[in-house]
């Protein structure tokens, strides 16, 4: 792997222009690998596409183009942005694809970047998961890859490691394009290896009876803002959808995010009431997404539990909000500047573990539910806490969502895609609802059933197991990968000045 592989434009004319747009057109590729495309081979050969066109330059060159393939990545598969935040939409474009510029950077343009680059790929996509900000962890490659047969992989080391394993397999693809077959067969090798680890890893089992979860979605027109909306209207609509199920036909009701809209705490409010009245009538405890008021400047966004008996039993209140949607970075700042164009509201943080204490059916069967409220499903730490759950771990996890004031769906896809990652990765059955889709059923394998359809009214009803034990990655989390992808690109860097040819 000593073998310079130089793909320098030629001086003068269009030709130097290639490769910039080679990086570009390979970040579309692999835009289009993620949901709602969802097309994942193309993750393959937009990655081999990339790697040709940073190979042999130098890293100022290779700075330019992998930004070139950061933006043909971003920019399409994040422009749900624009109707959240546009000035927030090209600066996250610009800023991450920067992080991947770096990243690249710190990889030989030798054959050895073969090694480097899934490093490095996994390096950007875990420090842009994290910061700054608390980090935007979405378009990964780990949500298109999720339908192909590298999906599996999460439960071992979560979307890093499926990040790196999906590197490794463009580089094997672009190795063989060039015939350099021993590199090729070896990386494939890799591939298989991760993907055998994975069929045999630590999956969970199924523990004790199964439950009847109902989901309630309670439809409504898609891509409005809440200014635009009738918070009585929308919890009616839940409501009154809720109604179409019999008394103890489910052993337990939920409800999407902040459907329930008020001033004041829950309990001192008319819907509190209703609610408090809904769960008697149908015999069955109701877990709701509520917001409620906390002041002029606050407000809380929490999942609370309605007993059979109408009361208040449990809550949890999101820990991990959205940055310019849930709260304001730098508001001191930034006040001066965008005014009345940011949120007038922060959230406030929730302390407790994202676990639930709720008692099931008509054998009161007392258990544990994992809550990870909507933007937290993005987070691998958030459904690893909930199915660790702080020594009592939780038999399935919920992701009561809010994505209607998006247009498009775009950010709802993805994050069916990342319930079906958090599944894998805890071993546990995800419910995922939202008031106007996408709502669904996903299975420890990542299956998805019961997925409704955007804006329609839905109720579906299923049994979802119980489930105990711990996948790798909930026994060791994202750290181990996360070394793994910077070993790879230190590695790479000494046998490239170990093994370059002298002068």
């Amino acid at each position: 792997m000593d073998e310079e592989d130089e793909v320098a434009a030629t001086p003068g004319g269009r030709s130097r222009f290639v490769p910039g747009l080679m990086a570009l057109g390979g970040g579309l590729l692999i835009a289009l690998s993620l949901p709602p495309w969802g097309w994942w081979p193309l993750a393959f050969v937009g990655l081999a596409v990339f790697d040709r066109a940073v190979a042999g330059t130098r890293a100022v060159v290779r700075f330019r183009r992998a930004w070139l393939t950061g933006v043909g990545v971003l920019a399409p598969s994040t422009f749900w942005m624009v109707a959240f935040t546009p000035p927030g939409y090209v600066i996250e474009v610009v800023g991450f694809a920067t992080f991947l510029g770096v990243a690249v950077m710190a990889a030989p343009s030798s054959r050895w970047r073969w090694l480097a680059l899934p490093g490095s790929w996994a390096a950007f996509e875990a420090v842009k998961g994290r910061w700054p900000f608390g980090g935007v962890p979405l378009s990964e490659l780990a949500m298109g890859q999720i339908a192909g047969p590298l999906g599996p992989v999460a439960r071992v080391g979560g979307v890093i490691l499926v990040a790196v394993v999906t590197v490794v397999g463009a580089m094997a693809l672009s190795a063989a394009t060039h015939r350099a077959w021993r590199p090729a067969l070896a990386l494939l090798a890799a591939v298989l290896v991760a993907v055998g680890v994975a069929a045999v890893a630590p999956r969970g089992e199924a523990s004790g009876p199964e439950v009847v979860v109902a989901y309630v979605q309670g439809g409504g027109e898609q891509g409005t803002v809440d200014a635009e909306t009738d918070d009585r209207e929308v919890f009616l609509a839940h409501y009154d959808a809720t109604l179409q199920l019999s008394p103890g036909e489910a052993d337990l009701i939920v409800w999407p995010e902040n459907v329930v809209n008020v001033d004041d705490p829950i309990e001192e409010t008319r819907e509190g009431r209703e609610l408090a009245q809904l769960a008697v009538d149908l015999e069955t405890p109701i877990l709701a997404g509520i917001v409620e008021g906390a002041g002029d400047d606050l407000f809380t966004n929490a999942s609370v539990l309605f007993d059979v008996d109408g009361r208040i039993t449990a809550r949890y209140d999101k820990v991990r909000r959205v940055p310019f949607g849930e709260y304001v970075p730098l508001r001191g700042v930034l006040d001066d500047v965008a005014g009345s164009a940011l949120p007038a509201k922060d959230a406030i943080v929730g302390r407790a573990q994202n676990t639930i204490d709720v008692t099931l059916g008509d054998d009161a069967i007392e258990t544990r539910v994992g809550v990870v409220i909507s933007w937290e499903v993005f987070f691998g730490d958030r459904g690893r806490d909930a199915a660790n759950g702080d020594g009592s771990p939780a038999r399935f996890l919920v992701n009561p969502t809010n994505g209607s004031s998006y247009t498009g769906t775009q950010v709802q896809t993805q994050q069916v895609a990342s319930s079906r990652l958090r599944a894998l990765e805890t071993g546990r059955w995800v419910v995922q609802v939202a008031p106007t889709g996408f709502s669904a059923f996903v299975s420890d394998t990542g299956e998805v059933f019961e997925r409704s359809g955007v804006s329609e009214r839905r109720v579906e009803v299923r049994e979802v197991p119980f489930r105990h034990g711990r996948t790798l990655f909930m026994v060791w989390g994202p750290w181990p990968p996360f070394l793994l992808a910077v070993a790879l690109v230190v590695a790479a860097n000494g046998a490239d000045r170990r093994f370059r040819p002298r002068a």
